[in-house]
């Protein structure tokens, strides 16, 4: 789910930015320090969406930085159980299928591809027994999440699986109206 959140911190503008106009100073500060940044509460910072209020700057003996008290507003994205999405297949491996889902990408365990006993080739092509249906790289699919880990915030995983009606090879979907 995407969201806005509007923070608080503290942002330290170093002497080689104060040319610049103070908005955009911050701007480029906060872009850089919290775009693609992962927080359990708020999800992945996809970018920073505007500076609302800029507080009176000081300074600090020990260091040439200036330090504001700022509010800004964040676009954020946070996977949650239960969304469902429509993503492209980007790897195969002899333990599932990689899906993009536009802003992170997720793992379907090769047993919640589809709803049949499949198997791996070496080729990159998970393959259903009875139904002969396949996956493979580049498909673009219907998944939903089902599991969520904040666990390493550099490395959010996320869960997915495509057994349910509805879900799977979109290709496949459409053949099935």
């Amino acid at each position: 789910m995407f969201y806005e959140f509007q923070l608080k911190d503290y942002i330290s503008i170093s002497p080689d930015m104060f040319d610049k106009d103070l908005k955009e100073a911050i701007f480029q500060k906060l872009d850089s320090e919290f775009t693609e940044r992962t927080d359990e509460d708020i999800g992945l910072v996809i970018s920073i969406k505007s500076v609302d209020k800029i507080g009176t700057g000081s300074k600090l003996p020990e260091s040439p930085d200036r330090y504001f008290p700022i509010t800004f507003t964040v676009l954020t994205y946070k996977p949650e159980l239960h969304d469902v999405f429509n993503g492209v297949v980007t790897s195969i491996t002899n333990f599932g299928a990689f899906i993009n889902l536009g802003v992170i990408e997720g793992l379907a365990h090769l047993t919640q591809t589809m709803n049949d006993f499949v198997s791996f080739s070496k080729s990159g092509v998970i393959q259903g027994r009875e139904t002969g249906q396949t996956l493979k790289a580049g498909d673009l699919v219907r998944a939903k999440i089902v599991a969520v880990s904040f666990k390493d915030l550099s490395n959010v995983k996320v869960g997915l699986t495509m057994r349910q009606p509805g879900l799977g090879k979109l290709e496949t979907l459409e053949g099935e109206n």
